[in-house]
């Protein structure tokens, strides 16, 4: 048994779900059978990544289980199990419906705050000196000086890439 987890959101492009590729490496190379996941989402908030991703395990011969429903992509003799392939393009749907519905709640929220004059973002006087705010970021730091891009070390230590833009600027600054 190997349990593959990744950070990502579901949302990411598939080039950036490491964990998805590993599983399907693992599936070419025979070694696994079946692959478990709590919900479809977890797999994937867009339709088509979902879709190429089962594509892929079921030309190994190798079926997706999802938890939540109890469904299984492969029956017992190996073939497609038609309801699975129903349900995974209805559970994709409504996990990239999410997403957007989601987007909707938090432009509508901050439209809100703004209209009630709410002021939004950091305080001002909240920014670290800059040796203070390196020593925070240590984690990215290793990962600048062993020439990381800045989105692997966004990933690596699931900061944001604006985190990250911000320490390599204030290295450059103090060298």
């Amino acid at each position: 048994m190997e349990i593959c987890g990744e950070i990502v959101s579901g949302g990411a492009e598939e080039d950036d779900r490491h964990a998805l590729r590993q599983v399907q490496d693992l599936a070419r190379r025979g070694k696994v059978k079946k692959v478990l996941v709590h919900e479809i989402s977890r797999l994937a908030r867009r339709n088509s990544v979902a879709h190429r991703f089962v594509e892929a395990l079921e030309d190994c011969g190798v079926s997706l289980y999802w938890h939540a429903q109890g469904i299984e992509t492969l029956l017992s003799n190996g073939k497609r199990n038609p309801a699975a392939g129903i349900m995974l393009a209805l559970l994709a749907e409504i996990a990239r419906n999410e997403v957007e519905v989601l987007r909707e709640r938090i432009k509508s929220g901050l439209a809100e705050a703004r209209r009630k004059g709410v002021k939004l973002g950091r305080p001002k006087g909240m920014n670290l000196e800059p040796g203070i705010f390196l020593r925070k970021h240590n984690d990215i730091l290793r990962q600048l000086r062993a020439g990381q891009s800045l989105r692997n070390i966004a990933k690596i230590t699931g900061k944001s890439v604006s985190t990250v833009q911000r320490v390599k600027l204030a290295l450059a600054a103090k060298a």
